[in-house]
Parts: C-alpha cells; sequence; structure tokens
C-alpha cells in the first residue's frame, strides 16, 4: 500500500519552526532508534544549518542494541553528537547536560570573552511524531511539562520549558515531510505509529511488516507465537496469529482485522524482541 500523511497543520509548523530557529543555540532531534533514518525529517538538516547538533536514539530499549552503537558511531563519523536513550526509564538522560555543554563549548567560549555570564543554552526540540519526544522532555524535566499521547499530532504548538539555569528547551510540534523519498520510508514510520492508524490498512501494513521483518529477523514472528516454521508469509500467517490468540468471529472464521492489530501492538511495545530495521549498512 501506499504511505503518506501530512496534515495541514504541520506546514504552519515548519514555518514557525524556520522563524524560531534564529532564536536558538542547539537543536535536540529525537528519533526512533528502530528507525534511526527514517525518524528524521530531511528538512532538519536545512533548517539546522551551522546550529549545534544532538540526536537521541529514544527507544532504545526497543531497538537491536548492535545496531544502536552502530548509529551512535555513524552519527559521531558525521560530526553530530548522539546517545542512546530510552525516556520512558529514564536511561540515557543523564549524559544529555554535558553532551549539551560539549556541543554547545565554542557558544559558550563566547559568551565568556563578552563577559555573559549565566546565559542558558537554548535548544530546540524537534522530531517527526510518536517518537517520544514530549516524553522526553517531561522525563529530562523530571515533571509533567509537556503533553503525551500514544498516537501522533498531541504537541500542536510551541512551548518554552526551563530546564535548569543553564539550559531552555523549546518543544515543538512534530513534523514529517510532504512527500516521502520512497514508500519503504512511509512504511516504516507506520510501523512504528509514525502516521496515523485512522489512515491506514491494518491487515496491509501487518501483512508488509511480516514480510518486511522476515529478512532481517526471520525467526521473531514465528517463535513469538509458536507458529509451525514454514508458516508462509502472507495472509496465512495473520489467520494462525489470530487462532493462536482467539481472534474468532461468528462461524468461527479468524478475525484477521483483529490479528494485525495484535501484532502491530506487539512490535511496538517490544514484545517480539529488540529489533532495529535500519541499520548504517543499509544506507
Amino acid at each position: 500500500m501506499n504511505y503518506q500523511w501530512y496534515p495541514g497543520h504541520m506546514t504552519k509548523a515548519k514555518r514557525q519552526m524556520s522563524e524560531d530557529i534564529k532564536l536558538i543555540d542547539l537543536i535536540i532531534e529525537i528519533t526512533d532508534a528502530r528507525v534511526a533514518i527514517s525518524s528524521r525529517n530531511p528538512d532538519i538538516d536545512e533548517l539546522g544549518k551551522g546550529k549545534a547538533r544532538l540526536v537521541l536514539l529514544n527507544k532504545s530499549d526497543l531497538a537491536d542494541p548492535e545496531v544502536n552503537k552502530k548509529w551512535a558511531e555513524y552519527y559521531k563519523s558525521k560530526g553530530i553528537y548522539a546517545l542512546e536513550v530510552n525516556s520512558k526509564s529514564g536511561a540515557g538522560l543523564k549524559a544529555i547536560q554535558a553532551t549539551v555543554n560539549e556541543a554547545c563549548k565554542e557558544k559558550i567560549e563566547r559568551d565568556r570573552k563578552r563577559g555573559i555570564k549565566n546565559r542558558p543554552i537554548r535548544a530546540m526540540v524537534v522530531g517527526i511524531p510518536n517518537v517520544g519526544k514530549s516524553t522526553f522532555i517531561n522525563s529530562f524535566a523530571g515533571k509533567a511539562v509537556a503533553k503525551t499521547g500514544n498516537k501522533p499530532g498531541v504537541t500542536k504548538g510551541k512551548q518554552w520549558i526551563k530546564m535548569s539555569k543553564s539550559l531552555e528547551l523549546l518543544d515543538t510540534p512534530g513534523i514529517l515531510w510532504p512527500k516521502f523519498e520512497d514508500n519503504a520510508t512511509g512504511m516504516k514510520l507506520a510501523f512504528i505509529g509514525s502516521i496515523n492508524d485512522e489512515i491506514i490498512v491494518t491487515e496491509e501494513m501487518a501483512l508488509d511488516f511480516v514480510k518486511y521483518i522476515d529478512r532481517l529477523y526471520p525467526e521473531a514472528v514465528i517463535r513469538h507465537y509458536e507458529l509451525a516454521p514454514d508458516t508462509p508469509t502472507d495472509h496465512r500467517i495473520l489467520e494462525e496469529i489470530g487462532k493462536k490468540r482467539g481472534c474468532l468471529m461468528s462461524g468461527g472464521e479468524t478475525d484477521i482485522v483483529k490479528a494485525a492489530r495484535i501484532l502491530m501492538d506487539d512490535y511496538r511495545a517490544g514484545r517480539l524482541g529488540r529489533m532495529s530495521l535500519e541499520s548504517p549498512e543499509m544506507l
């Protein structure tokens, strides 16, 4: 199926972001570690030219640990600071302040030479929908200062948040870009929930997911649902998952849509195991 989604409010959000970028010293970009490239908005590279950069590989607990390390090295080679974090548990967040100071050391030194003391670093937090941006801000702040939700599009406007005397964050709405360069990017974003499920045919997405994951982690689905090793990666696999999970309609027929939802929910929650859908070798 074709995966595209670009609600109207995102155009306004992008325009606002291009204005606000003048006010900040650093861009903190939240990505989903499972799709470390597809979950980056290419517009940010253009908007953020000349700004210090920090990429946070969020939900790193759901991604393949070996691949996480490769992504951290990849960004380092590009001159971009990168950290593995888990905003829900708070893992990795303690390293952020020191990394921010390191990324902005030239700005801090310039202020010192001008006699400017204690001017906070101003960082813009950016990210596509549903990568955990608001959860990160709340976890980092240690209190609920940003709205959160398990579906894309919760943050609608910008908000300045004072984290400490030395750091202020500008929260921005999650924005996608108008057209994905290839359908595979949209497909992977649909898998992780960054495209509104309401516009997706769940059954087709689940079948696309099974076929995609079969190349990278061929045992994952079979093992989790205890299916026969020779179960085909077509419509029948959803029938088998449905039978295993008791998704039966009247007449004993399998509820394929319900089975598809179970599969995607299990993947998104990490119940199929730690899996990365992209690695630097794929670039």
